[in-house]
């Protein structure tokens, strides 16, 4: 490591101010960024702590919406049993250690293309709530480790609608447990929802054309004859492109069958 100032802000106007400071970048629960500066592909300057921000932790319902405060650990996700979709997939991030320290707002703002809260972000519909603005999940990923937010913008809260049944189903890499392929379908009186990830190089993204069959008729039979096209999925030493896209299908078939 090298030395760099280490900011704690009490509040979220705290944390803004701190971060307008040249060579300042937040830091959620650390569990991307300290890895990263480690092997100095990153070196801040001043590293801003968003976890003694009270306001931006903990888990609430109201009018069939859970909010969860950006600085809120994925065990404390598990905990709250918002629904069953999010409680599963807040349950198997990582290892304990993982889950106690990194938070929601902190995976959210990284991207990567193989994180679990994306997929459940896009197939809820999610409202990602920050410092100056409200950001639509379908706006909000841009691509792989890409999103809207701008420079020293802080993610303080997502609101998701909570699905009439949902589940979310991980094949994990085993070293890593980020997803190889993650799948998470929500159900709505409006439609059904589908967000994948870990499989695109564009990052998380919905599955259309599953959606309007599932939609019509919530059951795996539904998307039995459907297939993803692989010329966009990922390929490395784990899996084809082949592979993967034909994990999506096989495990949104299981996430609609074990949806409640």
């Amino acid at each position: 490591m090298y030395n760099f100032e280490f900011v704690k802000p009490l509040s979220v106007a705290d944390a803004v101010s701190a971060l307008s400071d040249d060579g300042a970048q937040a830091l959620g629960g650390g569990q991307t960024l300290i890895p990263t500066m480690k092997q100095r592909l990153a070196s801040p300057d001043i590293l801003v702590s968003l976890a003694n921000i009270v306001e931006m932790r903990g888990v609430k319902h109201f009018s069939g919406n859970v909010t969860i405060g950006g600085a809120t650990t994925h065990e404390a996700v598990a905990a709250a049993d918002a629904f069953a979709g999010l409680t599963t997939l807040a349950g198997n991030i990582g290892d304990p250690a993982v889950r106690n320290r990194g938070t929601i707002g902190g995976s959210l703002a990284n991207n990567d293309p193989a994180a679990c809260y994306p997929a459940a972000a896009l197939a809820t519909g999610a409202t990602i709530t920050t410092n100056s603005r409200d950001i639509a999940a379908d706006d909000y990923f841009q691509g792989m480790f890409t999103t809207a937010l701008e420079e020293g913008e802080i993610i303080t809260s997502v609101t998701m609608p909570i699905p009439e049944a949902s589940n979310y189903q991980k094949f994990d890499q085993p070293a890593s447990r980020f997803a190889l392929v993650g799948v998470f379908v929500a159900k709505y009186a409006e439609g059904v929802r589908v967000a994948v990830t870990g499989a695109s190089e564009d990052g998380v993204f919905r599955w259309s054309e599953a959606e309007v069959a599932l939609s019509a008729n919530f059951s795996a039979d539904a998307i039995a004859n459907l297939s993803l096209d692989a010329s966009g999925m990922i390929k490395d030493l784990h899996g084809s492109k082949e592979y993967r896209a034909n994990l999506v299908k096989v495990l949104t078939g299981r996430a609609v069958g074990l949806a409640s």
